[in-house]
């Protein structure tokens, strides 16, 4: 069987390799969205942030022998530490000042920690083992898929929707909105505004080195590896509308599968399809698909 003129499994299988890049869209911009629809920030350093992560696995495993599954827990945990020491020391001063500060620092602080991870690593990639565990691939009838490439949709999706849930339907998560949308009349019902706006950097930050890990064993481990990529992802996000949670999700994972079918159609195309998406979108919808008026 046939679509326009290309095999129905070829077609399947580029929708499932799309599947695997939209993880990954949809777990950044998620980090993205949640930064700036609490914090207002746009963090141009999440891409940095996100090969941190990757580099911060690779050298668990290569000097301390700490392994892929304890990896997934401490390095967002370091990740996310990290970033709260960011946002205490540095972003704070900018929440009431104009955004142009926010992208210049965050900017600011991406060259710094690729380029520091460039002088001490090199740019030359590193490979991380894929856990033995999640060895071989699995028969799709269609296709073959590494059991790797399926556990990072799942664990995206996962985290993904977690996330939204603990925001969106959590008292913790109502906290949260109430911080960031009128500190002022949270603070009179005694809620720490100052510790949870911390915290929300720390999540979004440790959502980016969370996804750093999931790509170690796919990609090489490189200092340069979130660069192109954040480009992609603050496009995604636009197009979701920024600060929109669940519409970073949901963009994510369907602009991955629309790469993934114009591969099979258009290769050539496949490299910009997301951004002219994003440019009909603005012209239709300025806010984006999910984003408020």
């Amino acid at each position: 069987m046939e679509i326009f003129g290309m095999p129905l499994p070829v077609l399947m299988a580029q929708v499932v390799v799309g599947l695997v890049n939209g993880s990954f869209y949809a777990i950044l911009s998620l980090g993205l969205a949640v930064i700036f629809g609490m914090l207002n920030i746009v963090n141009f350093a999440h891409g940095a942030i996100y090969m941190l992560g990757a580099l911060l696995a690779w050298l668990l495993l290569t000097r301390l022998g700490i392994g892929y599954w304890y990896a997934l827990i401490l390095v967002p945990l370091i990740i996310g530490a990290f970033g709260c020491l960011l946002e205490r020391t540095l972003l704070r001063q900018l929440y009431r000042i104009d955004h142009v500060f926010g992208i210049l620092l965050t900017l600011g602080l991406a060259y710094i920690i690729e380029g520091l991870a460039r002088y001490w690593f090199g740019a030359a990639g590193m490979s991380y083992e894929t856990p033995v565990q999640l060895a071989g691939s699995v028969n799709l009838g269609f296709m073959r898929l590494p059991k790797y490439r399926l556990w990072v949709i799942f664990a995206s999706l996962t985290v993904c929707f977690t996330t939204w849930a603990i925001i969106e339907k959590t008292k913790l998560g109502s906290y949260l909105r109430a911080a960031t949308e009128n500190p002022s009349i949270a603070r009179t019902f005694g809620i720490n505004v100052s510790l949870l706006v911390t915290l929300t950097y720390g999540l979004g930050v440790a959502l980016a080195g969370f996804a750093g890990i999931l790509a170690a064993p796919i990609y090489q481990v490189s200092p340069i590896m979130g660069h192109s990529l954040i480009i992609v992802v603050f496009a995604v996000v636009v197009i979701g509308g920024m600060g929109s949670i669940l519409g970073s999700i949901l963009t994510g994972m369907m602009l991955g599968i629309v790469e993934g079918i114009t591969r099979a159609f258009w290769p050539e195309a496949s490299t910009v399809v997301i951004f002219v998406v994003m440019i009909m979108v603005l012209i239709v919808r300025p806010s984006g698909l999910f984003g408020k008026e």
